[in-house]
């Protein structure tokens, strides 16, 4: 009853101030914090991938790669479906099942966890799974963007985009930090850690998570409205014939594809470089960090973008990645020969997160300008470049892995990001940035 808000329309000032304004940021709240626990979710095989071989599973390196790799292939599938949710069936009842569905996997996790007979093939359906929580981001933002005028959208989707992305830090930091608690020892009892003889309790980093998960969906069925911007599955399709559809996708997997990509196999990256060198860094200890400061930087820029335009920052975020990439390459950090390089590595992937934050930011305040003919089409573009942007931590796992196998490290891989940010930033400066550009934005 009452779900749906009728003739809501945010750009006139004198509604919007009586009106919608305590609508958009109620809204804009509730799927914040909901989108904070899909991303949990998302990356929480990035903390236990790192934890199954201590405690006595018997996986490959290329098994890890590929649990690690499976709940991006997952998001990125998700995230398309998840586009064209919001015109079917609305705000409240996208949010609610989309968060309320996420306990089942992690419900699945903890219990496989205590059992060391638990296969390679089960692991990879619960990783899949996991990949729901990387689905809501196409959902939510496309969402947000209807609640909000034009000229708060950069602040709008900023704050949800970075605040959201925060839940990666979350998981990295927080989940490592309640492995000692014996709160679900219920389930399954304690692991051994192989070196150091220490129990643990992993399933405590999906457990942990069940009941923020039920008390969001309940809350969002209970308080969230929908705006009626109908349109079928057949007609949302009317994006892809836009070339600027792919531009953008481009563009958007080069900020948020890299550094959800990096986000997912950064500590998979840490062990394989860095693990067989005496007094080798932990890292989870550093994980957690990037996500950390291109989720803020993500909030800060959101603002920014608004005054500034949205081209000219992802431009700089190009040029920027495009340095950081060769770094990588060109000091052959990521064919180290000593534990001295480490600093450096570390230093130039923080940067590397800093301007993905940038980028994120700036195009999420550039799709809403390029596609300012048609708000449903600017939030199924959102969507849908969010959904193969949400490919980045598969593409990350599964093409570090080959590069591995083909020529023994990972610069083959770092190349092909490397030329893909070239591309990506030709384009933008083409269409959106210069002087006379087709949209300026």
């Amino acid at each position: 009853m009452g779900k749906w808000l009728n003739n809501y329309n945010p750009n006139d000032e004198q509604y919007w101030n009586s009106t919608a304004k305590p609508i958009a940021w109620k809204t804009l709240t509730i799927t914040t914090i909901a989108l904070v626990f899909s991303f949990v979710t998302w990356f929480l095989f990035s903390v236990v991938v790192i934890k199954l071989p201590h405690i006595g599973f018997t996986f490959t390196t290329e098994q890890l790669f590929w649990m690690a790799a499976m709940p991006g292939l997952a998001g990125g599938l998700f995230r398309i479906l998840n586009t064209f949710l919001i015109p079917i069936f609305g705000t409240r009842d996208t949010i609610a099942f989309t968060t309320l569905i996420k306990i089942i996997p992690l419900l699945m996790l903890g219990f496989a966890i205590t059992d060391l007979n638990t296969s390679f093939e089960y692991f990879l359906l619960i990783a899949f799974l996991l990949g729901l929580g990387g689905g809501d981001f196409s959902s939510y933002m496309p969402s947000t963007s209807l609640f909000f005028p034009k000229k708060l959208m950069g602040t709008a989707l900023g704050i949800q985009a970075g605040i959201g992305n925060f839940g990666v830090s979350l998981v990295q930091l927080f989940s490592p930090l309640i492995l000692s608690l014996s709160i679900f020892s219920f389930a399954g009892g304690g692991q051994i850690i192989q070196d150091t003889g220490q129990e643990i309790y992993l399933q405590n980093i999906a457990l942990i998570y069940v009941i923020p998960l039920l008390i969001i969906g309940i809350w969002a069925w209970i308080s969230l409205k929908s705006i009626p911007v109908k349109a079928s599955f057949r007609e949302q399709l009317d994006i892809f014939s836009d070339k600027h559809t792919w531009f953008c996708t481009l563009t958007y997997f080069m900020t948020f594809g890299v550094f959800a990509g990096m986000a997912a196999a950064f500590p998979m990256l840490i062990k394989t470089l860095y693990g067989d060198f005496p007094n080798a860094p932990d890292p989870l200890k550093y994980a957690f960090y990037g996500p950390l400061i291109g989720s803020a930087v993500r909030v800060i820029f959101g603002k920014i973008a608004d005054k500034t335009g949205g081209a000219i920052l992802t431009q700089i975020t190009g040029i920027s990645l495009i340095i950081c990439f060769g770094l990588l390459i060109f000091l052959g950090l990521l064919t180290p020969t000593s534990m001295d390089q480490f600093p450096l590595f570390v230093g130039v992937v923080m940067v590397i997160f800093f301007f993905t934050g940038v980028g994120n930011a700036a195009t999420f305040r550039q799709f809403p300008i390029i596609f300012s003919e048609s708000p449903r089409k600017a939030a199924g573009v959102i969507g849908w470049t969010a959904a193969i942007a949400a490919f980045g931590p598969f593409v990350y796992n599964v093409l570090i892995s080959e590069s591995n196998k083909i020529s023994g490290n990972s610069e083959l891989f770092f190349w092909f990001i490397l030329i893909t940010c070239v591309l990506a930033t030709i384009i933008n400066w083409y269409y959106y940035t210069r002087k006379g550009c087709e949209r300026p934005s």
